[in-house]
């Protein structure tokens, strides 16, 4: 497309009039296969898990919100992480940063480190020690900036340059600041991960997970993977990520508003222990936060010292939802340690932060007077 404007992207990369019908919405195809225009011809698709009119929709926008030259967009985000790795070898190495969300860390140490490949875990914020990490076998260095749920952040150019000047390439979990507020591949990442089940669908009503490549190999592993191991996103979940995508640079806004709003009120509040929100000048990485990002975004993370006092907490909110997840237009809020980051040791918890009074928010689009005003009255019962 044309170089457009942002929120003019998001409105009609890859959501233009049907040219059959004219539809300005895409159409569903709900179709497992297609009519064959002869031996070995067709329309351009032949069986859903190798591709999709709506899924190359879906893709063809994905690429473009984050100035990449291929999306592809599977069953959930952990099947894009998954596809990220699959085509790696026995004996490969990866890096990958050492406080990201619990499922990416079980799916490498239960899963992947099976087949042979080492999974490396190392602060990805020391840049220093990622380049004492790289090895003749080292194929891949993961980043997530911010990380879930402690917000701590990578300096993906300085990463990118470190791992180019090796032969290494870098891949991005952009989930958390998703591509309105922060554009890693413009920053020398190779490769970018979304959960689209978060921001991207922003609606809180379909899973879904996609990979962005920059280069053209990209394209051809990443589709190998789709089709030969078939995790891909059904078509009318595709219908329900371009439907948000629509609205995301809105929706980010709004999202952004809030954050900036609640994590002030909570800077000011005695009881918590510890307040992580990149926003904050307060933040050991604020200044990074607004070299790299256009924003902070609406996640953050506090500690109420005890899991009783988190409980308490968690038990007495209204408008915040005790539930997994985020992203979505409905503000919610989890504890860390129980649920995205279950899976670790507690004494993993502990090395990065994960404390049981750790309490997570993503904060939606609602008022903002009414979230501070129900967290007021949450914390008073704390």
């Amino acid at each position: 497309m044309p170089e457009y404007k942002y929120a003019t992207l998001a409105v009609h990369a890859g959501q233009y009039p049907d040219p059959l019908t004219g539809a300005v919405n895409v159409p569903v195809y709900l179709s497992s296969t297609f009519e064959l225009t002869g031996i070995g011809t067709d329309k351009g698709w032949d069986y859903s898990r190798a591709g999709n009119p709506t899924r190359d929709r879906l893709e063809e926008a994905l690429a473009a919100l984050e100035g990449g030259s291929s999306g592809h967009a599977f069953g959930s985000g952990m099947a894009a992480i998954y596809a990220l790795v699959a085509t790696l070898h026995t004996g490969d190495h990866v890096i990958c940063s050492s406080n990201v969300y619990g499922g990416t860390q079980r799916l490498f140490n239960l899963v992947i480190r099976n087949y042979g490949i080492e999974i490396e875990y190392v602060d990805t914020g020391d840049l220093k020690a990622v380049e004492a990490a790289i090895k003749p076998s080292t194929k891949l260095i993961h980043i997530e900036t911010p990380t879930n749920p402690i917000m701590t952040l990578t300096d993906i150019a300085a990463v990118s340059s470190i791992a180019h000047a090796h032969g290494v390439e870098v891949s991005v979990d952009n989930t958390f600041m998703s591509p309105v507020l922060q554009s890693p591949l413009a920053l020398g990442a190779d490769i970018v991960m979304h959960s689209t089940t978060k921001f991207l669908n922003g609606h809180s009503d379909g899973l879904g997970g996609a990979l962005i490549g920059s280069k053209p190999e990209h394209k051809e592993r990443f589709n190998l993977v789709q089709k030969a191991a078939g995790g891909i996103l059904s078509p009318f979940e595709c219908f329900l990520v371009l439907r948000g995508i629509k609205t995301l640079p809105l929706r980010m806004k709004a999202h952004e508003e809030n954050g900036r709003a609640v994590a002030d009120f909570l800077s000011l509040q005695s009881k918590l222990k510890r307040l992580a929100y990149p926003g904050l000048k307060s933040h050991p990485q604020h200044d990074l936060a607004v070299m790299q990002q256009k924003g902070f975004g609406s996640m953050m993370s506090f500690d109420l010292g005890t899991q009783a006092a988190a409980g308490r907490f968690l038990g007495a909110v209204k408008l915040f939802l005790n539930a997994e997840s985020l992203g979505g237009v409905e503000s919610l809020t989890s504890h860390s340690a129980t649920t995205t980051h279950a899976a670790l040791s507690e004494d993993d918890r502990q090395r990065l932060g994960i404390t049981e009074g750790l309490v997570r928010l993503s904060v939606g689009i609602e008022d903002k007077e009414d979230l501070i005003a129900d967290l007021d009255q949450a914390l008073a019962v704390v």
